[in-house]
């Protein structure tokens, strides 16, 4: 089902290193190219502007900030992206309900599917 996902590059932004590095590892699973990760928005921001990205998982709060200008920004180039929170996707604002969301602590399966649905790759 993977095969799917197979050499997208996916930017990573999550300040957690444990986390990112789950992550990557799951993305290098999936065939995905990490990019990243980036543990601070301004570097999420910077990743942005200087790689190639098919998709994104963001943290909605990465070092203490929210996400959103990162989130905004992807959202400007069409790019689609999976937030992920402890909270759910209860606790986004009202502008970025909707967004495909996971919730912490996640699994395999959950980020796969996110991503998946994301993008637009139909599961099987």
């Amino acid at each position: 089902m993977s095969e799917t996902l197979s050499g997208r590059r996916i930017l990573v932004v999550e300040d957690e290193s444990l986390v990112a590095m789950l992550l990557e590892t799951i993305l290098e699973d999936m065939g995905c190219t990490p990019v990243g990760p980036a543990s601070t928005v301004d570097e999420g921001l910077a990743l942005l502007n200087g790689e190639s990205i098919d998709g994104a998982l963001l943290d909605v709060n990465v070092a203490g900030r929210q996400i959103f200008p990162v989130a905004q920004a992807l959202k400007e180039r069409g790019v689609p992206f999976v937030f992920s929170t402890g909270y759910g996707e209860g606790g986004l604002p009202d502008e970025w309900r909707g967004q495909p969301t996971i919730q912490k602590p996640f699994t395999e399966a959950a980020v796969r599917d996110a991503l998946m649905k994301a993008l637009g790759v139909a599961t099987v």
